[in-house]
């Protein structure tokens, strides 16, 4: 059975990709501010691990909405080193893995359109289970685009379990936390791991409605601001939000830290960061 999901699963983050990317492809259309730049597309490009697997990584730069989105899907397999065997569980007893996933983080050019990370994923070690979410960074947060994206995500969990909401989006706050600056990185989502309810196709039913709510609520709160002039000061504030975001994905994030520490493609690893930052 768990090699079944495996197989459906590895298929459903693969489609997945492509229809996220074509979603954003259709708002580079859509846009009429920022007509300098042609509407972005992206591009994709298969890789291969040395150890066994690989993906494609999509990645879109210097479009009219999005200065950069990355949309990177995996599929790989090997063996944990021994470091990594006693964080990942039912590593410590045998250390083959494989692992499929798909992850995104999307850098808007605009500032008042909100920064976004979103995945998705499954596991299997001596143990099987599911693991994801999604988290919303605003420059500037909007009430309306908080709670719209948390009520999608809510629902989506409600129709699961009721304990799933207030369980996961606790520790997306938890999680998502920038320690030095003692500060959220944003207004939060949900984040969950290590999911195995015991029904292994509940849970993968419930990691695919996630990644349908995201298709479905980010481009949404995209189009409420993509057309909405903006300023200097605007620019400033976003490049310093950048900066905190890529401290908190070179220091806490897990996901950099397992791609780099399982030998994945650099450029997937770090398709997360921004174009530009500042730091002053």
């Amino acid at each position: 059975m768990t090699q079944n999901i495996q197989h459906m699963a590895q298929n459903w983050f693969a489609s997945l990709q492509k229809e996220i990317c074509a979603r954003l492809e259709e708002l580079e259309h859509e846009s009429t501010l920022c007509q300098d730049f042609a509407p972005g597309e992206f591009v994709f490009t298969p890789w291969q691990r040395e150890d066994g697997g690989g993906g494609t990584m999509g990645v879109l730069r210097g479009g009219r909405v999005f200065e950069k989105a990355g949309v990177n899907f995996s599929a790989v397999q090997g063996e944990f080193s021994r470091e990594l065997q006693d964080k990942i569980p039912g590593a410590k007893e045998d250390p083959r893995f494989q692992a499929c996933g798909i992850s995104i983080v999307i850098h808007p050019r605009s500032p008042l359109v909100p920064i976004v990370h979103m995945n998705t994923r499954m596991l299997i070690t001596t143990q099987t289970w599911f693991g994801g979410g999604a988290d919303l960074t605003p420059v500037y947060p909007v009430e309306e685009d908080t709670k719209a994206f948390h009520a999608e995500f809510k629902t989506v969990c409600d129709q699961f379990d009721p304990d799933y909401y207030e369980k996961f989006k606790a520790a997306c706050d938890e999680y998502f936390y920038i320690k030095h600056r003692k500060e959220m990185r944003g207004v939060g989502g949900i984040f969950y791991d290590n999911l195995n309810s015991g029904n292994l196709s509940v849970d993968f039913e419930f990691t695919k409605a996630v990644g349908l709510a995201f298709k479905d609520i980010y481009p949404t709160i995209v189009r409420r601001h993509y057309n909405k002039p903006w300023g200097a000061q605007e620019t400033k504030d976003q490049l310093f939000k950048r900066a905190k975001y890529a401290e908190f994905n070179l220091i806490y994030d897990r996901g950099t830290e397992f791609g780099l520490k399982t030998g994945g493609n650099i450029d997937a690893i770090f398709v997360s960061l921004p174009p530009l930052a500042a730091w002053e």
